[in-house]
C-alpha cells in the first residue's frame, strides 16, 4: 500500500508564531519556513528549540527560506503570521507562490485577510489565543494555551474543502483547532481586547492591569463602544450583544488574567518598531469616517500611538 504524502506547508512571517507552529506541524508536515536570518541560521545549525505548553525539545527538519525562489512548487497550503503591517509586502514577495493556493492568516488585527485576497481566491481566516514568545535566535516558548485555534473560511468558493484538510492537519499535529462559521466575527472579537487595551499600555509601559483603574475605564469604555458602533455598521456579529455586555466580560475576566501580562504593542514601541495600531484602533477610526460614526477615542489613541513611533525620545 503506497504511503500518504506529507502535506507541505509554507509559513510566512515566522516570528514566536509562526515558529512555534512550524515546529508542531513538523511531526505531520514538511514545513518551510520564512524567517529572519538570526532565526534562520539557528535552525539549520541545530534544530528549533521550543518549550513550554507545546512540548520541550529541539526539532529539526524545519526548512528555513529567504524568498520565494527557495520554495518548492508542490506546497499545500500557506499560513501567514507575519505582523499586519508586513502582510501586503510579504504577498508582493510570495505572490507566485500565493496565487491559487490556500492562504490562512493566524495574524492580529482586522483587515489582513482582504489583503491577501488580492492575491489568491480560497482565504482562511485564524485567531490563535495562545502566548507565545522568542527566547533567542531559533529558540520559542509556548507560555500557556488559553482556547483552541479557530479557523473559518474567508473567501473562495472551495474554501470548504481547503478548510477541512487544513484543520485535519494542525489537528493531527495535537493542537486544539475548532472550525468557525463566522470567522469575521472570530477575528473581530479578538480584536477588541487588543483595540480596549493594547495600545494604553503601551503608552503607559504598563501591563494590562492598568486597565482596571478607575480613570482608565472611562478611555477603554469609549473605545469599546465606539468599536460596538463601527462593527454594527460593517454587519459585524460580535459574540456579545452589546458594549456593556463585553465590557463586563473584559474586566471580569480577561484583565484579570491578563492583568501582568505586557502586550506585543508595548514592545514594538520600546524597540524601535511599527506597531499593528493601523490594524486597530486606526482601522477603527477609518471605518467609523467611512460609515459616519465619531470615533474620537480610537482616533485620539491612534493618533499618540503615532507620534511615539515617530518619535523615539517619547518611548
Amino acid at each position: 500500500m503506497k504511503a500518504l504524502q506529507r502535506p507541505v506547508i509554507l509559513i510566512l512571517g515566522a516570528g514566536a508564531v509562526g515558529l512555534s507552529l512550524a515546529g508542531k506541524l513538523e511531526s505531520v508536515a514538511t514545513v518551510y519556513a520564512a524567517c529572519r536570518p538570526v532565526h534562520a541560521g539557528a535552525v539549520q545549525e541545530r534544530g528549533l528549540v521550543m518549550e513550554g505548553a507545546w512540548g520541550n525539545g529541539t526539532i529539526d527538519g524545519i526548512a528555513c527560506v529567504s524568498g520565494s525562489q527557495e520554495v518548492p512548487p508542490a506546497i499545500d497550503f500557506v499560513i501567514i503570521t507575519a505582523k499586519g503591517t508586513d502582510t501586503r509586502a510579504i504577498c508582493e514577495e510570495y505572490a507566485a507562490v500565493i496565487r491559487g493556493r490556500p492562504t490562512a492568516s493566524l495574524q492580529n488585527g482586522i483587515g489582513n485577510e482582504e489583503v491577501i485576497a488580492r492575491y489568491t481566491d480560497t482565504v482562511i481566516g485564524g485567531t490563535v489565543t495562545t502566548n507565545f514568545s522568542v527566547m533567542g535566535p531559533g529558540h520559542v516558548r509556548v507560555l500557556s494555551e488559553s482556547a483552541p485555534m479557530h479557523l473559518g473560511v474567508w473567501s473562495g468558493n472551495g474554501g470548504g474543502a481547503a478548510l477541512d484538510r487544513l484543520i485535519g492537519i494542525v489537528r493531527s499535529a495535537g493542537i486544539p483547532v475548532e472550525a468557525d462559521n463566522d470567522i469575521r466575527s472570530g477575528k473581530w472579537a479578538k480584536a477588541l481586547l487588543n483595540i480596549a487595551v493594547n495600545p494604553i499600555c503601551a503608552l503607559l509601559r504598563s501591563p494590562v492591569g492598568v486597565a482596571a483603574d478607575a480613570g482608565i475605564r472611562e478611555i477603554v469604555d469609549g473605545l469599546v463602544r465606539e468599536t460596538f458602533a463601527v462593527a454594527g455598521a460593517e454587519g459585524v456579529r460580535l459574540p456579545w450583544a452589546t458594549a456593556d455586555d463585553y465590557l463586563a466580560h473584559l474586566f471580569s475576566v480577561q484583565v484579570p488574567d491578563f492583568a501582568a501580562v505586557y502586550p506585543s504593542m508595548y514592545y514594538d514601541l520600546r524597540q524601535g518598531r511599527r506597531t499593528e495600531i493601523d490594524l486597530l484602533n486606526g482601522h477603527i477610526a477609518a471605518l467609523g469616517e467611512r460609515h459616519g460614526i465619531a470615533t474620537p477615542h480610537n482616533r485620539c489613541i491612534a493618533g499618540l500611538v503615532r507620534y511615539a513611533e515617530a518619535h523615539p525620545e517619547t518611548r
